[in-house]
């Protein structure tokens, strides 16, 4: 399980990582419930690398809101690759922002089913440097435990996967 001195640790890594870039980051979230925005305004002046988020709990918001493609929503359902790029970039765009990350998943302990069962969770990243092209990348992660569990897990990857794109574009 991820304690929360791990992901403060990863929080302040990843401020410290964006203002050597002059870079924002912001997130669109959905199972987590703000905790990744949360965990980034726990760091003393974050307000120097973050400006805002989006809670998407409902698929109404992520479409009205992000962007995100109704017949998407339908045809695979808000835990999905398609639909966590869209929040990605939907974010993204309307924070201005240079990196993103979008989190759609099962926390449970109900809402899960055999193709996806709890603990399913879609997190994408997106980044976009300048007129440079948004680049986004998504991945499907199982966890395991209860709902608290599976939360602090998905912010934690969350975190880990934006320091990975900052690794990638060094100062």
């Amino acid at each position: 399980m991820a304690d929360h001195g791990e992901i403060l640790s990863l929080a302040q890594q990843l401020g410290e990582e964006l203002i050597k870039r002059c870079w924002f980051v912001t997130s669109a979230e959905s199972c987590t419930g703000g905790a990744i925005a949360a965990a980034i305004t726990s760091i003393p002046n974050a307000s120097n690398w973050f400006d805002g988020s989006v809670v998407s709990y409902a698929n109404r918001i992520k479409h009205s809101v992000l962007g995100v493609d109704a017949k998407d929503l339908k045809q695979f359902g808000a835990v999905s690759e398609p639909v966590a790029r869209q929040m990605a970039c939907g974010v993204l765009a309307m924070m201005d922002a240079n990196l993103s990350v979008a989190v759609s998943g099962i926390a449970g302990p109900s809402g899960g089913t055999e193709e996806k069962p709890v603990g399913t969770v879609w997190i994408a990243w997106a980044h976009a440097e300048g007129q440079e092209p948004v680049q986004i990348d998504a991945r499907c992660f199982h966890f395991k435990g209860g709902r608290a569990t599976v939360q602090a897990q998905t912010v934690l990857e969350a975190l880990k996967g934006m320091l990975k794109i900052l690794e990638e574009h060094p100062v």
